[in-house]
């Protein structure tokens, strides 16, 4: 009996390491802003859930297609609610370099707008958040704060710098483009070879704007 439960509290206690470390990883995967399944907290049915209705009005106001828009929260953010961020050391290094004048600009950003600031400050600049997952520094040229980037003026702040920033580029059809120039700042390369962090990026982004597009038909049909 005596070895019987000692297996059993053997079993016991890996179940539970088991549990916290799965536990611990999916926040980390929330937290920095990682997200790959699907599922009810993140991924597509996630995305309709917390964003859908926003998102098919707010487009609808700039005449931008609502499935590339739904198509990138579920691609940048994984539908999360809150989106979560996720830190680029790169960027921060550039911005560094802009703040002691070694780099004239990022953007909007320029060595007088960055006097004074902090560490912290800087890193929050170089975070990304929200849904759509908007790098920090583009507050500046939205004339808001980092705050507003990931709280409930998310979604229109959001497709706001989409049209102003690429909106033509959608409104001509030119989805690759525009997945490449969310996630580069430039069109897609001339010679097919995509520059994004991952390569699949723009790949995974049409083929989800389809099946969004194909959803958001299949509901205009519906009496």
């Amino acid at each position: 009996m005596k070895r019987r439960g000692r297996t059993w509290s053997v079993v016991l206690s890996v179940a539970v390491l088991l549990a916290v470390a799965a536990g611990g990883w999916e926040f980390g995967r929330r937290w920095n802003g990682r997200w790959d399944g699907g599922g009810l907290l993140h991924g597509h049915r996630a995305t309709w859930r917390h964003y859908g209705e926003e998102v098919l009005e707010e487009a609808g106001k700039r005449e931008l297609p609502a499935a590339y828009c739904l198509a990138l929260i579920e691609l940048e953010s994984g539908g999360r609610k809150p989106a979560g961020r996720r830190f680029e050391p790169h960027v921060f290094d550039r911005l560094v370099a802009v703040q002691a004048g070694k780099r004239e600009r990022i953007e909007n950003v320029t060595t007088e707008k960055l006097q004074g600031a902090s560490e912290e400050a800087l890193r929050n600049l170089a975070t990304s958040w929200g849904p759509f997952q908007l790098m920090g520094y583009k507050c500046v040229g939205l004339d808001v704060q980092i705050r507003d980037l990931r709280g409930d003026a998310a979604i229109p702040l959001g497709i706001r710098w989409i049209d102003e920033t690429y909106g033509d580029a959608l409104r001509a059809g030119r989805f690759k483009d525009a997945f490449h120039l969310h996630n580069t700042g430039k069109p897609f390369p001339a010679d097919g070879v995509a520059r994004t962090f991952h390569p699949g990026y723009v790949d995974r982004g049409l083929a989800l704007m389809q099946r969004f597009e194909s959803e958001l038909q299949a509901d205009e049909k519906t009496p």
